[in-house]
């Protein structure tokens, strides 16, 4: 089992920038592909970006391409999504998860993954 905890949201204006981080407990963190998701008011969760177990792959939804960077670090246990150019549109909770299944093709299914943290607030003011 692991624990995910989120952190590094705020607020940030139009254009700018924010590092969102997501530190999980225990030593089997390079055992889980990690996933970024997100979810405004009123709508359902999305997938944003995921990255694999060694970190050599990635996949990002069109809308996060040239303009979010996921990476990760296993010996401290942690992912990290790299957001620039933030439009109002990317307002959201974003969370992390981790899917334990090792996958041809990394998930954007919220249910395909086992753990998740309690998500942190990211506004972006136009």
């Amino acid at each position: 089992q692991v624990q995910l905890v989120e952190s590094g949201g705020g607020l940030v204006q139009a254009g700018g920038s924010v590092r969102v981080s997501c530190q999980a407990s225990g030593r089997t963190f390079s055992r889980y592909a990690m996933g970024w998701f997100r979810q405004a008011p009123g709508k359902e969760r999305e997938f944003v970006v995921a990255i694999s177990r060694s970190g050599g792959r990635t996949r990002y939804v069109d809308s996060a391409k040239g303009r979010f960077t996921i990476s990760r670090d296993n010996a401290k246990n942690t992912v990290y999504l790299q957001m620039n150019g933030l439009k109002p549109e990317d307002t959201a909770v974003y969370y992390c998860a981790a899917d334990s299944i090792w996958r041809v093709e990394l998930s954007t299914r919220p249910r395909e993954y086992d753990y998740w943290g309690q998500g942190t607030q990211v506004t972006v003011s136009s």
